[in-house]
């Protein structure tokens, strides 16, 4: 299984060959696999911003613990989930699914007002964590495709999402900044290419019930 060696091979890339690029075909294949990752209800309520300006990674470096892979990496991808799961959206994406499948709008109506009501049961908390939670699902995707194409990444919640929000303009589109994942190419004078991978070890990981 091909997955498996490439996950061995990945890790959490700590310092970047800032004169390496990822190449714009390698970057369309990630932002499709980015686009077919998996969501509740399909919804995807969240944008991703590919942040290739220099001067706005300046900016953002400050606020991200003043860590080099920001401006470093060839590219730095910001997902940011939507602060609120609104009646329109869902709307949108009812009304999208009938176009894509060609069905009659008024079958899928009940499935509409079917998310609609799950999510009223939610409390407003709940709310926040679950439309967060779904940006790790495509960062995820973005992970494995990374490792798939030999093209270095680094999950990194290490940064003020506010300070992220205003900076990028997010609040004003009702986002906000959940995880971010500089990309790019190791450097080789990072010290931790070589560490060992520290996992648990399968029969404390699983149970079989």
């Amino acid at each position: 299984m091909e997955l498996i060696e490439n996950l061995k091979w990945r890790y959490a890339t700590k310092k970047f060959d800032a004169s390496k690029k990822v190449s714009a075909n390698d970057l369309q294949k990630l932002k499709e696999v980015v686009q077919l990752s998996v969501s509740s209800y399909g919804l995807q309520l969240y944008k991703v911003l590919i942040i290739e300006n220099s001067e706005i990674r300046e900016q953002l470096k400050p606020v991200s613990w003043n860590q080099s892979q920001i401006t470093d990496a060839s590219h730095l991808f910001v997902f940011c989930n939507y602060t609120e799961a609104t009646p329109e959206a869902i709307d949108a994406f009812i009304e999208q699914t009938a176009e894509t499948r060609n069905l009659d709008l008024e079958r899928l109506n009940g499935y509409g007002n079917f998310i609609k009501e799950k999510l009223n049961e939610k409390t407003s908390e709940e709310k926040t964590s679950w439309l967060k939670s779904q940006t790790y699902l495509a960062l995820g995707n973005l992970l494995n495709a990374c490792a798939e194409l030999k093209i270095d990444a680094c999950p990194m919640e290490g940064f003020e999402p506010e300070a992220y929000n205003k900076i990028l303009g997010l609040d004003k589109q009702g986002l906000n900044a959940a995880v971010i994942a500089p990309i790019g190419y190791r450097h080789d004078e990072d010290h931790t290419i070589e560490q060992q991978k520290v996992r648990k070890p399968m029969e404390l990981l699983f149970d079989t019930i």
